[in-house]
């Protein structure tokens, strides 16, 4: 369960970032009251854990469903 809410959080972060990169516009800033605002920082903190845990999956072995 912890695997699939990092990685909704990363691919949030992800769309926020295209956002950025596309647009010029963050918005989970937009959206909490700037990139200052303590809760923005709050959210940007928990999706950058998330997308560090995310990075556990390339260390994990493998699993087939065939193996079942």
């Amino acid at each position: 369960m912890i695997d699939i809410i990092a990685l909704i959080l990363a691919v949030i972060g992800c769309l926020n970032w295209g956002l950025i990169g596309i647009f010029q516009f963050d918005l989970v800033a937009w959206i909490f009251g700037g990139q200052d605002a303590l809760l923005s920082r709050i959210i940007y903190t928990v999706v950058g854990l998330a997308g560090l845990w995310c990075v556990s999956f390339l260390f994990r072995k493998k699993h087939c469903a065939a193996d079942d």
